[in-house]
């Protein structure tokens, strides 16, 4: 490796945009001359080693860098950021350099053995890790302090002398992707392996997810159908039902945690060891030691973090919880109204009414979500969570505590408190149905149409002006650095989360659910894939071996799927019969079938292995080949040591 590095030069004759830089309009020289050296700087000197050239337009050379890298400098990336590869036996190891030949398809020749999605990951990583030396603020703006090893670039963004980082969108690719993905309406699979090329891990992997929930709850939909159409009202019909519904939801998360383990190994993040986590751009503090790497760092007291969850975030979280129940109580006024309205009339128009109240509280309920969500995201940030995966952690917590309340809430009171199994149906079918339809224009269609309209602005711009031989790489530019950022799979998961609880939790009153959920998300599938490819900027490829703390959450939803569906067929009239004497037998019979329920789901879970058996046999292997490895390591340093010692 030391090697390939003294031979690395920083020019290149075939100059490759990756990434896109953009600093803040009127950002001083000497800001730009410094930065700008510390990118192109060898890495013996503290810089990143990477290219960079501003992009030249009419009017001058505006605040926006291309930034990319020699050929040779991303394969020593590739080996800095760990990636794993697949060697010519089939098996996938840790790209290293100095074993590069051995790697399939692998050619000093070939640009293209590293994805281009892989290559903007490295220049982020080498950006990001770019480090203060001895400089104690950044040139030309004093009060932006910087301190040894301190991220260059994050300093800079909460600055707010950088704008923004993005990588550029590969035009021909996404064109190729976009046909084979959604171009065409077609009844097969996705092509996960080139959205994983072209967007990366965390992204194909939830487009994964999507689609395995789909094709996962057709079963569901198809047994439901009968269900619906014959109106079956005797609830011990749904028994089997409910008793299927359960174990469903087991074998479906579990046979998911095996398709990811396959996907994952298949892409190489499986393998990939975890990185130590740096400090979150937004968190600050006193300067103070790190005890675990040793370096001057910012330091909070963790006593003072719990004072404000504690003091702070949970009244905060209580009250909001408060008032989504007070909405609910109006709710339930509006619908008692609703249906003195129609007996007293008796017309279409009041049955119509009837639906009235269910629409309105849906809209309501989305949009709380939405405004809650904006406050979370608040509070997180400021209760100072030093790690990136800590902050998210609180965030997701807060996030579904309040989202299951609120969309979930009324139908617990419709069925635990006023027992009436009709409006529950008539509430649930509503619920879903408009959030499904508000979701779908919120999130794909009215950013698509704000883009759509946006580009053909710039287009007309463009041609209006005559522009250099740059044209298409400033045009493409122009266009990118307008767009919305992706900000993640937060919200597309928290939908299919709702979605889940929607057709798991009652799903003996209302079987038609599932038939709803698998419509959406057939949509869901070409609407996201639309928003990915078209209305947002290319967001960073980020490597992930699963769906992380959503797995734990859709395991959780299914075990209250148990509770709610013995405790709703426990209730039935039919059921209830069975029991004329003594209502605590009939407590302790539906504990009892709850209880075996969930002793038979927790086995399942324990049965079923979480990686396949070859993908077992081939972790082992790859276990005892780095033991080994490191053994003889050892030996060759023992027999060095022995041999000095000897001659000394």
């Amino acid at each position: 490796v030391v090697e390939g590095w003294s031979f690395l030069d920083t020019v290149e004759s075939n100059f490759r945009p990756l990434v896109v830089i953009e600093l803040a309009k009127g950002t001083k020289e000497e800001t730009i001359e410094w930065f700008t050296k510390r990118i192109v700087d060898k890495r013996a000197n503290g810089g990143a080693q990477l290219l960079i050239k501003p992009l030249v337009m009419e009017n001058g050379v505006e605040n926006i860098y291309l930034v990319g890298a020699s050929h040779l400098r991303l394969l020593l990336g590739a080996e800095t950021v760990g990636l794993v590869k697949e060697c010519s036996d089939n098996s996938m190891r840790t790209f290293t350099y100095s074993s590069r030949k051995t790697f399939k398809d692998f050619a000093d020749d070939n640009h293209n053995f590293l994805t281009m999605a892989e290559c903007q990951y490295i220049i982020k990583h080498e950006l990001e890790n770019l480090r203060a030396k001895n400089e104690k603020m950044i040139p030309g703006y004093p009060q932006a302090k910087l301190y040894p090893g301190k991220s260059i670039v994050r300093r800079l963004l909460t600055s707010g002398i950088l704008v923004q980082i993005f990588p550029l969108h590969d035009r021909e690719e996404l064109k190729k992707l976009r046909h084979s993905w959604y171009g065409r309406v077609k009844v097969g699979y996705q092509p996960l392996d080139d959205i994983r090329c072209y967007f990366g891990e965390t992204i194909a992997l939830y487009f994964g997810f999507l689609e395995y929930f789909t094709f996962a709850l057709i079963p569901m939909a198809v047994i439901g159908i009968p269900y619906y159409v014959f109106a079956w009202e005797d609830y011990d019909k749904y028994v089997m039902f409910a008793t299927f519904n359960l174990l469903w939801s087991t074998v479906i998360l579990e046979v998911w945690k095996r398709i990811c383990a396959i996907l994952t190994y298949r892409w190489g993040t499986l393998l990939m060891k975890r990185q130590f986590e740096e400090p979150r751009p937004g968190f600050h503090g006193v300067l103070g030691i790190n005890p675990v790497t040793g370096r001057e760092e910012p330091v909070y007291s963790s006593f003072k973090r719990q004072l404000r969850i504690y003091l702070v975030s949970l009244p905060f979280v209580c009250l909001c919880l408060y008032f989504s129940l007070y909405v609910m109580m109006i709710y339930f006024d509006l619908e008692q109204w609703a249906l003195d309205y129609h007996k007293e009339n008796e017309s279409n128009f009041s049955s119509l009414m009837l639906y009235v109240p269910s629409i309105i509280y849906a809209v309501v309920i989305e949009i709380m979500n939405r405004i809650y969500r904006y406050a979370a995201e608040f509070l997180t940030s400021w209760e100072n969570h030093r790690l990136e995966s800590s902050y998210q952690n609180h965030l997701v917590l807060k996030v579904l505590v309040f989202n299951f309340l609120n969309c979930f809430a009324s139908l617990f009171y419709i069925a635990f408190v006023l027992f009436d199994m009709k409006l529950l149906r008539q509430s649930l079918a509503t619920l879903l149905i408009t959030s499904q339809i508000l979701n779908q224009f919120a999130e794909s269609l009215l950013p698509y149409w704000l883009q759509k309209r946006y580009n053909r602005r710039m287009k007309k711009r463009m041609c209006s002006q005559k522009t250099d031989r740059d044209l298409s790489i400033a045009e493409q530019v122009n266009m990118e650095k307008e767009m919305g950022t992706y900000l993640g799979t937060f919200d597309d998961y928290l939908e299919l989360f709702l979605q889940f609880g929607y057709v798991s939790l009652f799903s003996c009153v209302y079987p038609l659910a599932a038939v709803f959920a698998v419509l959406n998300n057939i949509t869901e599938i070409y609407s996201d894939a639309l928003k990915m490819c078209r209305v947002y900027k290319r967001p960073f490829a980020e490597p992930t071996a699963n769906i992380g703390v959503w797995q734990l959450a859709f395991e959780t939803m299914s075990v209250i799927s148990v509770v709610t569906n013995c405790v709703l067929i426990g209730m039935s009239p039919q059921v209830d019969a069975l029991f004329p004497d003594s209502k605590m037998d009939l407590v302790l019979t539906v504990a009892l079938v709850e209880h075996l329920l969930l002793a038979i789901k927790f086995i399942m879970a324990f049965i079923i292995p979480d990686k396949p058996r070859d993908i077992q046999m081939k972790l082992a292997k790859l276990e005892f080949e780095s033991l080994e490895a490191l053994k003889q390591q050892v030996r060759a340093f023992q027999m060095q040591l022995h041999f000095l010692l000897i001659h000394h």
